[in-house]
């Protein structure tokens, strides 16, 4: 029986993995030049270092969004301790993984920081941490009630372990494979309903995800989970019904909405009205905002 000829969700001949894996480049698709089985950096550069305390090494992904808006509402609050140099890290070129990116980060992973505002410099990488040391330090977005912290920290965990199946998951296969698998797509989308369902359940007994605060956990959620609501992961929207999901869709827009979070998801953009590098509260003037 040939592909073709075979019953739905088995188009594709069997795949018999060898013994022994190996690394074979030319399989790669789109992501072969910067996916690779091995870490460590490939070239000597050392990163930038700006003016303020902090200084950011990211891309303007959801990852990378969480913390620029992070910094944002901190500005936005009057913390001018949290003024931030925002590097653009090109990772379709291959930046993290220069030695200085990988002294920083050694997953070669956006966003990576250095916390320079104390003593000693100190780094921090993965996003959900990124935003705890940040709340932590400023005292601000991560509640002091036992109770309304747990909540928090329990949403931000739950956005960091669900989100590689929405990314890495879900839009590797849905938009990225070489080739559709039926299997492969199928079991991904389902996660990801059920993802986007036990937000929709969280957000109709809650205004936000800990309570009746806005915390760090939405700002880790939105730039994916939001982005997703409104259709613009993946062109996935109508895929996914996203538009169903009621409670999702009236926190995505309330979140949207906020000035800090608008100025935050420019960052480390080189397309539309994103800015590359954030050095100063002005860089934002320089590009026309879009209405």
């Amino acid at each position: 029986m040939t592909d073709a000829a075979k019953p739905a969700g088995q188009q594709l001949s069997e795949y018999v993995p060898p013994k022994v894996w190996s690394w074979n480049k030319e399989n790669g698709g789109r992501f072969a030049n910067i996916n690779r089985p091995i870490a460590g950096p490939t070239h000597e550069k050392d990163l930038p270092v700006g003016k303020h305390p902090f200084q950011l090494y990211s891309l303007g992904t959801p990852n990378g969004i969480k913390v620029t808006i992070m910094f944002e509402e901190l500005l936005e609050l009057g913390h001018k301790g949290a003024e931030y140099d925002a590097w653009l890290i090109n990772i379709g070129s291959g930046d993290q993984f220069s030695s200085g990116f990988v002294d920083v980060n050694p997953n070669s992973k956006i966003p990576a920081l250095m916390d320079r505002s104390g003593p000693k410099p100190i780094r921090l990488f993965e996003s959900g941490a990124i935003l705890m040391h940040l709340a932590e330090k400023f005292g601000a977005f991560l509640p002091a009630d036992p109770e309304k912290r747990a909540e928090t920290l329990s949403w931000l965990f739950w956005q960091v372990g669900s989100a590689p199946f929405l990314g890495g998951g879900f839009g590797h296969f849905y938009a990225y494979a070489p080739f559709k698998i039926e299997y492969a797509i199928d079991r991904y989308a389902m996660e990801v309903k059920r993802q986007m369902d036990v937000l929709d359940r969280r957000l109709g007994e809650a205004e936000y995800l800990a309570g009746d605060e806005y915390t760090i956990a939405d700002m880790a959620t939105w730039p994916w989970y939001g982005a997703l609501a409104k259709g613009l992961v993946y062109g996935a929207g109508e895929f996914l019904d996203v538009g169903s999901y009621k409670n999702v869709q009236r926190w995505t827009e309330a979140v949207g909405h906020r000035p800090a979070v608008q100025r935050g998801r420019r960052v480390n953009r080189a397309e539309g009205n994103g800015i590359k590098e954030r050095h100063d509260a002005s860089d934002f003037d320089k590009v026309e905002e879009k209405a």
